[in-house]
């Protein structure tokens, strides 16, 4: 490899410098402060584990956007984490084991093989909140409001909500009858809203199963949507009608506490299908072609890690916020200078002003006073009449 070439990085793996760093930091401090003022706890999940527990419970994207090796100790594969909230369902599930509600929070670093789309980053910072044990809408509804908080603490502008919700495609898909092959098919050609592919798909299903399966890929836009699915599928399965009943429910209650919310409803929207079990949810902005934020219901993920409970939650990546967001630059930082000195009296004066909360530099040899400026210092120590004080930064 050519010496230049040693500078360069992966395609989609990316350094953050000092400046974007602070305002990361600032950011993410902001946002665990918050999640915590709603009762959510923080926790940390280890960045590689064993390939079996990484991948539980996930879907096929996942294992795609794992990086995979063998570990030298085991000879196990073993993976990097992609998406954190697998890890948190079992911290759930198998180490808490509590009883009742349980809500958690993180944030870190995930590697992807292959980046969602061709723009971003295969090394997003991921943040998120998920919330176990409860199945009712309420707990969507508080997982929809944290992430819609975070978003405006991030002050990312114009940002709008789509919502769908999965059950109601997979109770007509089961009520058809329709096999693995033939449901994928139909799944696929709802999410290009092929219609013409849709009606081939569904030719030979009973009527009202076909116009109920076609009816999807027009039932997107507004609040009106849901009223016309509730006539479209009057005669559908009554696991059907439950998931409607429970996305107009949440429906109602996010336009009553976010009225100024634009929502968009898409029910043939089936993001995260084969990870999902309910209402999947997604935040986008104006210019910027993927979601920035999504999340959705994922029951019983932690079946495979001994104990099913009912879990939703959403995530989304810090750095994106931070770019998109209008949060005030961080501020430059200030501090005191110090000069290169044996002087254990000018030690413990600059311990002191530390523990004070104050930044001091102290030069190292060779360094002197007009290197403080570019160290973000606007102050220095003077030995005056024989003790060490802060004074004004003079050259």
């Amino acid at each position: 490899m050519a010496t230049v070439d040693r500078w360069l990085l992966p395609d989609g793996i990316e350094e953050v410098l000092p400046p974007e760093a602070a305002r990361i930091e600032v950011a993410r401090r902001q946002m665990l402060d918050m999640f915590q003022r709603w009762g959510y706890e923080f926790v940390v999940t280890p960045h590689i584990e064993y390939l079996e527990s990484l991948l539980t419970g996930a879907g096929q994207d996942l294992d795609l956007r794992t990086f995979k090796v063998t570990d030298p100790q085991s000879g196990r594969l073993m993976g990097f984490r992609a998406d954190i909230t697998p890890q948190v369902a079992r911290i759930d599930a198998h180490t808490l084991r509590r009883e009742g509600p349980s809500r958690l929070c993180y944030v870190g670093s995930v590697l992807h093989a292959q980046p969602r789309a061709l723009s971003t980053s295969r090394s997003p910072i991921q943040l998120g909140a998920e919330l176990y044990g409860d199945a009712s809408p309420a707990s969507d509804v508080e997982i929809i409001g944290l992430m819609l908080e975070t978003l405006e603490l991030a002050a990312v502008p114009d940002v709008h909500m789509d919502l769908g919700h999965v059950g109601i495609y997979r109770g007509l898909a089961r009520a058809a009858g329709l096999s693995g092959t033939a449901e994928q098919q139909l799944f696929d050609a709802l999410q290009r809203k092929a219609v013409d592919e849709v009606e081939s798909l569904t030719a030979s299903l009973p009527e009202g199963l076909a116009s109920m399966l076609r009816a999807l890929a027009e039932l997107c836009g507004g609040r009106e949507v849901l009223d016309l699915a509730q006539a479209c599928l009057v005669e559908a399965p009554d696991e059907v009608h439950a998931a409607l009943d429970e996305l107009i429910a949440i429906a109602d209650e996010l336009g009553v506490r976010y009225p100024e919310l634009p929502l968009y409803f898409d029910l043939s929207e089936l993001r995260g299908y084969h990870y999902h079990t309910g209402v999947v949810f997604a935040a986008f902005v104006p210019g910027v072609g993927q979601s920035i934020a999504q999340g959705g219901r994922y029951d019983d993920i932690g079946a495979d890690f001994g104990r099913a409970r009912p879990a939703t939650g959403f995530s989304t990546d810090l750095k994106t916020l931070v770019v998109l967001g209008q949060l005030e630059q961080a501020k430059p930082p200030v501090g005191i200078w110090a000069p290169d000195s044996h002087d254990v009296y000018l030690w413990q004066v600059v311990q002191r002003l530390r523990r004070q909360g104050e930044r001091v530099v102290q030069a190292l040899p060779g360094q002197q006073i007009a290197d403080a400026k570019g160290c973000g210092c606007d102050r220095q120590l003077l030995l005056c009449d024989g003790q060490w004080q802060v004074a004004p930064l003079a050259f």
